[in-house]
């Protein structure tokens, strides 16, 4: 960790914590103003239990789940404010992971296998619908299992 440059630190906090707080703060109190809204962050399931690689993104992560459950509450109870912490997922990312890698995170996963992204989708478009009502202030884990077993 002693070898990661402030810039990238920065750059880091700034896409991850500086602009979602921005934009949940601007249209989080015009939703308020109307009297409904939902607000979506995604996380990651690394902010749960991050590797020293993946530390600072794993530190802005938790950041904003923390801006996540203070929105929750700022804009209470017209806006509800959640987040979506999703782990290993078929993404163009995922295209340069060899076969080995790919097993290596699956083989632990309950679910033995990468998410799709038409499922998070789905997710996103189920929270922002008003069928969840109750739900606010949530990190929801989108892992696999990946939480539920280490």
């Amino acid at each position: 960790m002693l070898e990661l440059g402030e810039g990238l630190f920065d750059k880091t906090m700034e896409v991850n914590v500086k602009g979602p707080f921005r934009l949940m703060a601007t249209a989080g109190a015009h939703m308020h103003a109307a009297g409904s809204g939902s607000i979506i962050n995604i996380s990651s399931i690394g902010a749960e239990r991050p590797s020293p690689p993946e530390a600072v993104y794993a530190a802005a992560k938790n950041g904003l789940n923390a801006l996540t459950r203070a929105f929750a509450q700022e804009y209470a109870p017209t806006v509800r404010v959640n987040c979506l912490m999703p782990g290993a997922f078929a993404t163009d990312m995922s295209e340069s992971w060899d076969d080995a890698f790919v097993g290596l995170v699956t083989d632990r996963l309950p679910a033995g296998r990468l998410g799709e992204p038409e499922e998070l989708a789905a997710l996103v478009v189920h929270l922002a619908s008003d069928a969840p009502g109750y739900l606010t202030g949530a990190l929801i884990p989108v892992d696999g299992g990946r939480t539920a077993v280490y």
